[in-house]
């Protein structure tokens, strides 16, 4: 149990590097970083990992930058659509930057019709482009049953491509106001930096643990992360799936493999009932934990 708890604690260290401002509500304080009159710019983030990135480019003197984060706390990326007041703010940014996944699909034709000449719109997945994985279906999970194959969306949880796309972001934000362009470099090397050492303590947690799978009677969002440093998995459902529901076949499978590989947690993420985690803990022959790990 304590190996396991050390691979979980890893796992929640991100949240430490990506969220120290957390999402602690939804009012327009916590959205935006200022809101300075002539010469600033105005940058819009669909999510919470997206709008804490540039939060630490822009650096603790921001005044000349408007961050608005666009997604209120809680609000699912996979369910979003956006509303005429979010158009209209999109269109009135300097940068926009959104992950590029099916859940985005609204996103072209926002952009597209923007009256914005200067709008420079960044998609992420896009700016990965081999690096960016497709969903897979691994033995024992729920299968979809669909035809044509979906990207994970869920980019944030790689500090790998953290690291890549911070870059990006730098260089963005510095065509769009030039004059900033040294700080906003400055700020992103130094957050790379701590991204990295971060990156470093996961590859010697996981170096030195028991146990090298996870297992997740839940979704499953963090294939970026397992595949960065050769953890294996197994879940109940893939990252974007919109299932809910396990059939025994699956919560067997997941049983039979927590007894099996004697791992002493299964694990859920946040927002979870967790009632297929503890059907799977109720019919596994051992007496696995049930742990949260938080995929944002």
């Amino acid at each position: 149990m304590k190996n396991i708890r050390k691979l979980i604690a890893v796992f929640l260290a991100v949240l430490m590097i990506f969220a120290f401002a957390a999402c602690k509500g939804t009012d327009e304080e916590e959205k935006t970083t200022a809101d300075q009159g002539e010469g600033s710019i105005s940058i819009v983030c669909t999510t919470f990992p997206l709008y804490d990135w540039v939060k630490n480019i822009l650096g603790g003197e921001n005044e000349n930058a408007k961050l608005t984060l666009l997604l209120d706390n809680g609000v699912d990326l996979h369910n979003y659509q956006a509303s005429a007041d979010d158009i209209v703010t999109i269109h009135n940014a300097d940068v926009f930057v959104y992950v590029g996944g099916t859940s985005d699909s609204w996103v072209n034709d926002v952009v597209s019709e923007a009256q914005n000449e200067n709008l420079i719109s960044v998609n992420l997945m896009e700016t990965l482009g081999e690096a960016a994985k497709v969903e897979e279906e691994v033995e024992g999970m729920e299968a979809e049953g669909e035809e044509e194959k979906e990207y994970d969306e869920h980019i944030w949880l790689s500090l790998k491509n953290a690291a890549v796309l911070v870059d990006v972001l730098s260089d963005a934000l510095g065509k769009a106001d030039p004059e900033n362009a040294d700080r906003y470099s400055e700020n992103a090397s130094a957050y790379i930096g701590r991204i990295n050492e971060l990156d470093k303590k996961y590859e010697e947690t996981v170096k030195d643990a028991k146990f090298d799978t996870v297992l997740f009677g839940d979704r499953f969002p963090f294939r970026y992360l397992v595949d960065d440093y050769g953890l294996k998995y197994y879940a109940a459902f893939a990252g974007c799936s919109a299932e809910s529901e396990a059939s025994f076949e699956t919560v067997s499978f997941l049983a039979g493999k927590v007894d099996e590989l004697g791992l002493p947690a299964v694990l859920t993420i946040e927002g979870s009932d967790g009632k297929i985690a503890e059907t799977i803990v109720s019919t596994a022959k051992s007496n696995p934990a049930v742990l949260t790990v938080d995929s944002m």
